[in-house]
């Protein structure tokens, strides 16, 4: 039993043995296992820490290459801008030094010249010294022959005296009255030489300044007329434009107010008017319905209204581009817009516009020949007939009316003068007054500037048409034929059938009584019903 423990015993002790010894082994191949792997993932690590350190050195490399490149361009920038001004200061510096050197030749020519003006000046003073020498010298001669001379003339005095038993301050007082007597008598003929030769040289140079005035102002002329002449391709648009028993026609003379007549003149139609306002716009309505092919009342009307519209632009448009021309600034508005209606009037058959814009270029010339202030005269001279065209009735003249017009719109003083003095209807207070006078006389007075019976004329187609208006239901009226036909458009719905004769004939009594005109005039009133609705 024993040696069964001791055998046990021993056997145990060599399994502990080799356990231990199995377990040292494995415990250091776990161990040896455990560090290659560690050594494995530093050297990963490494690695990896090597990549990363070299791609954060190639991005610090690019950064500082980007950082370099810029600071290079900055820097050569900032080299190229100093140069530059390097360079302009440099180009400065010799202009300057240019300026200084042809500066110091002027200096040096210039004190060369008084150089120059200093000798002379020497030379003329040592002749002057000479020449008060020789003076001196004469004036004692002349002193003492003066000297001799009065002791002559003491001498001669007193025999005088004892030969004309006066004395000396009688004589005196004898003479200066004798010669006191004859220089008043010298002098007023003096004054009045003078006043006469004043006269003749005031009146020369008044001539001189209006003759030169109007060479230098030279316009054409051409004298107003109340007929158009629309032009047509072939006559088969004339039957167009008298439409079916002439109802196209009668449209279009109800709302443009002219007299359209349609004649065998080869292709042409003629507007006839004395208001050319009138005239425009039924012949570019006309333009446009035959451009258009649609010729009705309805579109006639339309066309009509369009056309008015148009003809309202464009009178603005011509005196924005009249003051534009004549280099008038600050005009009012309204002011701007009755200057373009001037295009549109008539003054004794010269066209208003022309005319003022020639009176205008006549009294820049004639202010600035005179000192006075040439563009105050131009803009008086453009405004002086505006009271031709002002749309409302009124019952001042022209010239009073366009000179309250002007104090409306915040004209110059001197200019509402002139406007309200040029035909002498207030006192003139400005030099600009008589040169607008004188040269609104100087543009009518031009040999076919005017035709004097346009004006009669107009006033009494004017008359006519404001006599008929006077009645009550008239709407409109319109004198043609030039004048021989009175065409009265009446409110159907106030005037019948049956008054619209009654009309007619009180309208030509009043024309009897009233107004003074050859031959006979006819009196037409139009009544016409108009029914409107509307389909929706």
């Amino acid at each position: 039993m024993d040696n069964s423990f001791w055998l046990m015993l021993l056997t145990d002790i060599i399994a502990v043995g080799v356990g231990v010894f199995v377990g040292r082994k494995l415990l250091q191949r776990n161990n040896d296992k455990k560090a290659g792997e560690a050594q494995t993932r530093a050297e990963e690590i490494l690695k990896t820490a090597e990549l990363q350190a070299e791609s954060i050195k190639k991005d610090r490399m690019l950064e500082a290459k980007e950082k370099y490149l810029k600071l290079k361009t900055e820097f050569e920038e900032d080299a190229n801008r100093k140069r530059q001004i390097l360079s302009q200061n440099e180009t400065k510096l010799r202009q300057r030094e240019g300026e200084i050197n042809q500066m110091q030749q002027t200096a040096k020519q210039k004190e060369n010249e008084l150089n120059q003006l200093k000798s002379t000046l020497d030379g003329q003073r040592n002749s002057l010294d000479q020449q008060r020498e020789k003076l001196n010298v004469q004036f004692e001669t002349a002193k003492k022959k003066q000297e001799e001379a009065e002791k002559m003339l003491n001498e001669q005095v007193e025999q005088l005296e004892k030969i004309a038993n006066l004395t000396a301050e009688q004589a005196r007082e004898q003479l200066i009255n004798t010669l006191k007597a004859e220089a008043e008598s010298r002098a007023s003929s003096y004054v009045k030489n003078i006043v006469e030769e004043a006269k003749l040289t005031a009146t020369k140079e008044a001539k001189k300044v209006v003759i030169e005035t109007i060479q230098r102002t030279a316009t054409e002329h051409a004298i107003e007329n109340c007929v158009s002449v629309f032009n047509i391709e072939s006559d088969d648009i004339k039957g167009k434009v008298i439409g079916r028993e002439g109802r196209n026609i009668r449209a279009l003379e109800a709302a443009t107010g002219v007299e359209i007549i349609v004649d065998d003149t080869p292709e042409a139609i003629i507007i006839s008017g004395f208001d050319p306002v009138r005239r425009e716009i039924a012949r570019l309505s006309l333009h446009r319905l035959v451009q258009d092919g649609r010729i009705h009342p309805a579109r006639i009307e339309e066309i009509v209204a369009k056309t008015r519209k148009n003809i309202e632009d464009e009178i603005i448009e011509i005196g924005e581009r009249t003051v534009i021309d004549l280099g008038i600034h600050g005009l009012h508005p309204e002011l701007i817009k009755m200057v373009g209606r001037m295009r549109f009037r008539s003054s004794y058959g010269q066209n208003l516009l022309q005319h003022s814009r020639e009176v205008a270029k006549l009294c820049a010339t004639m202010a600035a020949e005179l000192g006075l202030n040439a563009k105050l005269a131009k803009r008086a001279g453009l405004l002086h007939d505006i009271g031709k065209v002002w749309p409302e009735e009124a019952e001042l003249p022209h010239a009073i009316l366009g000179m309250e017009l002007a104090k409306k719109y915040k004209e110059n003083a001197e200019i509402c003068n002139a406007i309200g003095a040029h035909h002498d209807e207030i006192e003139m207070t400005s030099m600009l007054s008589p040169i607008i006078q004188v040269c609104d006389a100087i543009s009518g007075s031009r040999p076919g500037a005017r035709r004097e019976m346009m004006e009669s004329y107009i006033k009494r187609l004017k008359e006519l048409e404001e006599l008929a208006t006077n009645f009550p239901g008239v709407q409109k009226c319109y004198a043609i034929q030039a004048g021989r036909e009175l065409r009265v458009m009446v409110d159907a719905d106030r005037i019948s059938d049956e008054k619209a004769g009654t009309l007619s004939f009180d309208i030509s009594q009043k024309i009897e009584k009233e107004m003074q005109y050859p031959g006979q005039i006819k009196v037409t009133v139009i009544r016409e019903m108009r029914a409107v609705a509307y389909a929706k």
